[in-house]
């Protein structure tokens, strides 16, 4: 009987395969070109994995190191340039061991004992992402110092409050920013839970059902800095849940990052002028010599997008799949490294806008607060001191506009014997209630945009940073 041909000795699994993939599908099928970014996590879990196998007497201590200094020297072939995989490895698991056995010869074969690459990948990707989450939220920081930094210079700068995109009441400009602060926070803090769940070990749980050689699950877990392991096999090497919740966390992120970005186009724009853009975060037009874009914001408002779009197709690869590993979850490492990788440029972009690329133009900000009817609530406020019923106050001032508007004048343009026709409780003493420095220091209750508040907001918001670095 004729012998069979063996596999191509680049294929990772069995003999029970007889000949290659076809060219095509090996391309298509193969994951190297993104998921060698998971090297040195792979690296390190593999390193903890031979550990424990010898703790657990599985193979030698002698082996182990053998594995143990392999994998390092892996690790300063690919920092250095030396070793790269190509398509042909698959995968990176398959490229680091198939390398890891050409460096030690047989003790490399038995690194693979009583693991798959289904909890090894799994692994992999929550080592990353416990990195990566540690490095936005740094970002993070840094954005949110940057943000009390201009809050701590425009106390006192003023600028119109919208609702409706329509004037609505005066407000602090630190007031404003530091809106985008505590947005931010909350980014940071649902980073630092979502980690809770990205910091589980599956490793272990084998391709789906265990293994039966007598591992020990918790030493290599600590041996990884995870603060347990998963308690179901099954669950362990299909759950994407994590990843899942990253990407909403980085929506967010990136939510609030537009909204900035879409308030600061309106700012530079000839309509408002609030801001001026410097040259090192804008560009020019081909044809307009005379336009200055607003680059940077504009591309954080559109990648918004991008990384909403990588939220909804995992949820779409999760929501069909049987248990337990499925090839699709292949699909969810590019999702999740460019969302990080996102996240991460964006962050950083604003933070350089906010810092050198925009200069608030603070004599426009606190003139258009005085050319509006922003100061209207006041007038309102005033009358309800005075003991007039609130809603009667509010009709009143709605008067009083309708009074404004018909003469072409703002409210400071009326003379008191005007007001006191309107009613007979306004006194001299309305002109310092309607004027903008003083409608916005009036309003200090907490967590408002007085002056006194949103500088004990300062204080406190420097203290939370002061604690992170």
């Amino acid at each position: 009987m004729p012998h069979s041909p063996q596999p191509p000795a680049s294929q990772p699994w069995s003999q029970r395969f007889e000949t290659a993939l076809h060219p095509a599908i090996e391309v298509f099928n193969a994951s190297i070109g993104f998921d060698i970014a998971l090297i040195e996590y792979d690296l390190t879990g593999s390193q903890a994995h031979a550990r424990m196998l010898a703790h657990q007497a599985i193979i030698s201590v002698e082996e182990a190191e053998q594995i143990v200094q392999g994998l390092e020297r892996i690790r300063q072939e690919y920092r250095s340039g030396e070793f790269q995989p190509g398509i042909e490895a698959e995968d990176v698991h398959f490229a680091v061991e198939r390398r890891l056995t050409e460096l030690i010869g047989a003790a490399g074969k038995k690194l693979h004992t009583a693991r798959s690459r289904n909890d090894q990948v799994g692994t992999d990707i929550r080592l990353y992402l416990r990195d990566q989450i540690q490095q936005i939220q740094v970002k993070l920081r840094q954005f949110q110092q940057v943000l009390v930094t201009l809050a701590d210079q425009h106390v006192e700068t003023m600028i119109p409050g919208y609702t409706h995109l329509q004037r609505a009441q005066p407000l602090s400009l630190a007031h404003h920013l530091l809106a985008y602060f505590e947005m931010t926070q909350r980014d940071w803090q649902r980073l630092e839970d979502v980690q809770k769940r990205v910091n589980i070990s599956p490793l272990g749980s084998g391709a789906l059902a265990g293994t039966p050689f007598p591992i020990d699950r918790q030493f290599s877990a600590n041996l990884l800095g995870f603060t347990g392991v998963y308690a179901n096999s099954l669950d362990g090497v299909s759950d994407r849940d994590f990843a899942i919740e990253f990407l909403c966390a980085a929506s967010l992120i990136m939510v609030h990052l537009s909204r900035m970005a879409e308030e600061i186009i309106f700012w530079a724009s000839e309509e408002f002028k609030f801001v001026i853009l410097t040259d090192a975060c804008a560009t020019g037009s081909s044809i307009m010599p005379q336009k200055k874009n607003p680059d940077v914001p504009e591309l954080v408002r559109g990648k918004t997008g991008r990384v909403f779009g990588h939220l909804q197709a995992m949820l779409v690869i999760m929501k069909g799949l049987p248990l337990a590993y499925n090839k699709d979850l292949q699909e969810d490492k590019e999702a999740l490294f460019d969302g990080v990788n996102t996240v991460k440029s964006c962050l950083e972009a604003m933070t350089i806008l906010l810092q050198e690329g925009l200069v608030f133009q603070t004599d426009r900000l606190n003139g258009a607060v005085a050319e509006d009817f922003s100061n209207a609530t006041d007038v309102a406020d005033y009358l309800a001191a005075k003991g007039v019923p609130f809603r009667e106050a509010y009709n009143i001032v709605g008067l009083v506009v309708k009074t404004c508007l018909s003469q072409n004048k703002l409210l400071k343009d009326l003379s008191l014997v005007e007001w006191q026709a309107l009613h007979p409780q306004f006194e001299a003493d309305i002109y310092d209630a309607i004027a903008p420095q003083q409608v916005v220091a009036a309003r200090n209750s907490f967590g408002g945009t007085g002056f006194a508040q949103v500088k004990s907001a300062i204080a406190t918001a420097q203290a939370l940073l002061a604690a992170s670095f």
